[in-house]
């Protein structure tokens, strides 16, 4: 983006909404993230890793997000756990060694050991000693539409997870309480269905050529222009890969003598685009406007390293749900930041956009905001809408400069049709276009069941992170034997999950996500939250300390520290 243009994104309007806060507490107590507007201010002593809260009067609603911190003999179980598991690796590595139990990993020949090795055998341990006993618990082979049921393909080991054999049975009806299907999109049946079939017929499923060849078809050019609409901004873009819309557009947006300041939580697309783009990288903790700014002050104070000079761009890189914490960005105060330091800001949706706000149009549309507020908006529609895909959308100068710069619009192959008619069909429904209620009826409904869900969760004794309103609920196992147990019972029991450990999560915080959909039924809910319970007595997962509901608004908030 040119200099110029770069400076039209800048909007230097008054931000009109936000606040955060957080109380720090001791081991197995809980720490909650309560915001509403008010008049009457406490100011309270500042604890470790307390994020401050900010300016109340910024949000229109209340705010409220949990994290309990692990309890301390949890934490200290956690890491012998990985301690034993570890040093049984190195055990049977040495076992593999001698030749003494096979070795199933990939590694060199030895007329290759004098070369630079190919398959790095450090690297792999955590794979080959701590992965594979579970392994069972992923990449299980689904038959069926993956919506609020589905059916799987029955399979064993019998090399301990290192090779699988279909047995050619199915298991039928297991709920799916892991997939992104947040609005029961995923479908084969029904309006959209119908929608994609036609344009199949009318189109074909390939394209072949890129959007600046022969791929650009009149399906596409409507779907961007329902997506603006959608959005509230003045142009849009698609894209065929939702993981590329970060990955390739970052590049082109920012560069050399640019800065990034992303979320320590963000997206590997989002880290991966930012790597690429050549710009410098700075990391501010997860959703701590304290930390944000105090980086856009060092970033404005010093400049560029060594030559002091300013940076081109500042480009502040946030998401809206955070897919692994279940946490809402804090979004009013990010825009009060951006306007007052004229950064600027990149929101990706992929999780939040169809979820979230009154009318499924995000974050934005979740807080109260104006689209025009943010300067670059990503999201993906491989999750609310049951596609594939992603776009961006923002100023007309800021498409216009993506279309001619952008390697995923000038190098990768067109959408298929009948994925864009799936989605410009599912968003005419969430806006009510096609003269019925039943975009509303879902949203209403995810709601409703995002609610109950985490509602009934917490009463029973779990430990679940994120925000009240977030469809994606984390619930925390920790130790290690038991992430492999609970994907296990929980499949016993017909219910299928997505259970997580490290590295993708913090060593002692594996969980299992759940994801909401407004496809569930409170009967499917009901028979999930009874298998949880039946598996968290078991595996002794209720490990949560909260004797009494969450606390009154009122009591976290403190003097603004942003003034316009």
């Amino acid at each position: 983006m040119t200099e110029s243009s770069a400076n039209k994104l800048l909007n230097g309007d008054a931000c009109h909404r936000t606040s955060n806060g957080k109380k720090s507490s001791k081991n197995g107590f809980v720490k909650n993230h309560c915001l509403f507007q008010q008049t009457q201010k406490y100011r309270r002593p500042r604890e470790k890793n307390q994020n401050v809260p900010r300016n109340s009067s910024l949000y229109k609603k209340p705010f409220l997000e949990s994290f309990e911190e692990t309890p301390l003999l949890v934490a200290v179980l956690t890491y012998m756990g990985y301690g034993i598991l570890t040093i049984f690796g190195y055990l049977r590595d040495f076992l593999r060694h001698w030749n003494i139990e096979k070795c199933h990993v990939a590694r060199e020949r030895e007329e290759q050991k004098d070369f630079v090795p190919l398959y790095q055998d450090f690297e792999n341990f955590y794979t080959r000693n701590l992965y594979m006993r579970i392994r069972d618990n992923w990449n299980r082979p689904i038959c069926s539409v993956p919506g609020a049921k589905m059916d799987l393909v029955e399979r064993v080991s019998h090399d301990y997870n290192w090779t699988f054999q279909h047995t050619g049975k199915v298991v039928k009806d297991v709920i799916n309480m892991g997939s992104y299907n947040y609005l029961g999109f995923a479908e084969n049946t029904g309006t959209c269905a119908d929608a994609a079939i036609e344009a199949t017929h009318k189109y074909g499923v390939g394209v072949g050529s890129t959007r600046y060849e022969m791929g650009n078809l009149d399906i596409h050019e409507e779907l961007e222009q329902l997506v603006a609409r959608f959005l509230g901004v003045e142009s849009s873009m698609a894209f065929g890969m939702g993981f590329a819309t970060n990955s390739m557009n970052i590049p082109a947006l920012t560069g050399k003598g640019c800065l990034i300041l992303s979320d320590e939580l963000n997206h590997a697309s989002l880290v991966l685009g930012a790597r690429l783009s050549g710009s410098t990288i700075r990391v501010f903790k997860h959703n701590n406007m304290q930390s944000l700014e105090k980086l856009l002050r060092d970033a404005i104070v010093h400049g560029q390293p060594r030559t002091h000079r300013p940076w081109k761009k500042i480009l502040i890189v946030v998401e809206g749900i955070y897919s692994m914490e279940g946490s809402i960005v804090r979004l009013p105060e990010v825009i009060a930041l951006k306007k007052r330091y004229k950064a600027y800001l990149y929101l990706d949706e992929a999780h939040s956009i169809g979820a979230l706000g009154p009318n499924g149009r995000g974050v934005v549309d979740y807080f109260g905001l104006d689209p025009k507020d943010v300067d670059i908006m990503m999201g993906t529609f491989t999750k609310s809408f049951g596609a594939a895909g992603g776009y961006i959308g923002g100023k007309k100068e800021l498409i216009d400069y993506l279309r001619n710069h952008s390697h995923s619009a000038l190098y990768a192959t067109s959408m298929s049709p009948p994925v864009a008619q799936q989605i410009i069909t599912s968003m005419e429904i969430i806006m009510g276009e096609d003269g019925s209620t039943l975009g509303a009826d879902r949203l209403r409904q995810l709601s409703e069941n995002t609610t109950y869900f985490r509602r009934k969760l917490r009463d029973m004794g779990f430990i679940i992170y994120g925000n009240d309103d977030s469809p994606v609920v984390p619930m925390m196992l920790y130790m290690p034997a038991k992430i492999g147990a609970f994907g296990r019972e929980m499949l016993k029991r017909n219910i299928g999950t997505v259970v997580v450990g490290f590295p993708a999560t913090p060593i002692i915080e594996s969980r299992a996500r759940f994801c909401v959909s407004a496809a569930h039924t409170r009967e499917m809910l009901d028979t999930a939250l009874e298998a949880i319970s039946e598996v968290g007595d078991l595996l002794q997962l209720k490990y949560s300390r909260r004797e009494q509901p969450l606390p009154s608004l009122g009591w976290m908030s403190e003097e603004s520290l942003l003034q316009d």
